[in-house]
């Protein structure tokens, strides 16, 4: 009977998440299309051995349909080609600002730190942050800047379409969408201010300059491991507006080429992401292995007990049936290779072991190693 009852409540638990996901679907709404408004803008990218990427993200950049705006990105002490081809771009194009990162002060992260610094140089009235292995439609700015406008928000981002080609890719980068629609309500990011409920991409954030300079700017996040988010939390201790929605109809992103990158990528993250709470990553690691792991163990333990049992195949059977339903869902309002809902359980399983590495890296004091800079743990917060 107390199998039963378990099986039940892990049902429970599904139907929560579903119900989320599916308010989720609701609120996390497109850019808006039009304004007639055009404030200013500083397109900032910080980019740090983006040789590969560089071309083709500031390239759509200074192609935006928007009328006022510059921009500007800093090399930040990259050892790659990424001066090289930003100087080229430069001689073509006089509206690109290249700036060289200064040394990395020791109580500071890179990207926080890169981020000032453009932000210093900047000009104008909205701050817009993008990373550089980010590609942009035309429209990316225009819509961007309505929809703040529309909104009345201080610090805006969005979920990029995520460009997913590689088998490891296809199962580990699409995890993000479902943690974020299945278990956080977007809805109170705005509506709510306690700042549990935060989230932002950093790929792609704007920013009101005087909001964010009362919030001090990225100092005010400068030994945080996922800034983006703490600049959410930031936005809503200061009594601002943040707001999220679907981007994936104005700018694409490919974060990572192969499962190491994905390994180490998020990796760097997660355990941030919890607040380096044990308790906090061991109980989301259960509750995915719960939900999504051990439900086709049941099913394929029923046939040696008890086959067609209620509590031991029906319902864990339900179980998967729920879960991929979800992920393809996911798949389908943001674009994504339905293959990571279909092999749902590796899937939540490489992120288990990635969580279980993430907490390794702090606990032995390795620290991890990132675009050929290394983090000591020891030294950030989350």
């Amino acid at each position: 009977m107390m199998l039963l009852y378990y099986q039940l409540f892990i049902l429970a638990c599904l139907l929560v998440f579903f119900g989320i996901l599916l308010k989720n679907l609701i609120d996390l709404r497109f850019f808006s299309r039009e304004t007639t408004e055009c404030p200013a803008v500083s397109i900032l990218v910080p980019a740090r051995n983006e040789a590969k990427v560089i071309e083709r993200c500031v390239m759509s950049l200074l192609a935006q349909d928007y009328p006022n705006f510059e921009v500007i990105v800093l090399n930040d002490n990259s050892t790659d080609r990424t001066g090289e081809i930003l100087a080229e771009i430069q001689r073509k194009d006089n509206r690109l600002k290249v700036l060289m990162g200064q040394a990395l002060p020791d109580d500071w992260l890179g990207k926080a730190w890169a981020c000032q610094q453009l932000s210093e140089a900047a000009n104008s009235e909205l701050l817009l942050f993008t990373d550089a292995d980010t590609t942009h439609q035309p429209d990316a700015l225009r819509r961007a800047v309505a929809t703040m406008l529309a909104t009345q928000s201080d610090m805006l981002t969005c979920v990029p379409y995520q460009v997913v080609e590689t088998f490891w890719e296809k199962i580990g980068v699409p995890l993000v969408h479902f943690l974020i629609m299945c278990f956080l309500p977007m809805s109170q990011i705005w509506n709510n201010r306690d700042t549990a409920f935060a989230f932002a991409c950093g790929q792609f954030i704007l920013f009101r300059r005087a909001f964010y300079e009362t919030l001090g700017g990225h100092a005010a996040v400068r030994t945080a491991l996922v800034e983006d988010v703490w600049l959410v939390k930031a936005t809503k201790r200061a009594g601002g507006k943040a707001m999220v929605f679907n981007g994936i109809d104005v700018v694409t992103c490919r974060m990572y080429e192969s499962l190491a990158d994905v390994w180490k990528g998020f990796s760097k993250n997660l355990f941030a992401g919890v607040n380096y709470s044990y308790a906090g990553m061991f109980g989301i690691a259960l509750m995915m292995w719960s939900c999504f792991i051990a439900p086709y163990l049941f099913v394929a333990m029923s046939f040696v007990v008890a086959p067609f049992s209620c509590d031991v195949f029906w319902l864990p059977l339900a179980h998967i049936v729920v879960a991929i339903v979800m992920r393809l869902i996911i798949a389908w309002r943001f674009g994504l290779p339905t293959l990571g809902a279909w092999l749902n359980a590796l899937s939540v399983a490489l992120f288990i072991g990635i969580a279980l590495n993430s907490m390794w890296w702090i606990w032995s004091g390795k620290g991890a190693e990132w675009k050929g800079r290394r983090y000591d743990f020891s030294k950030t917060t989350s």
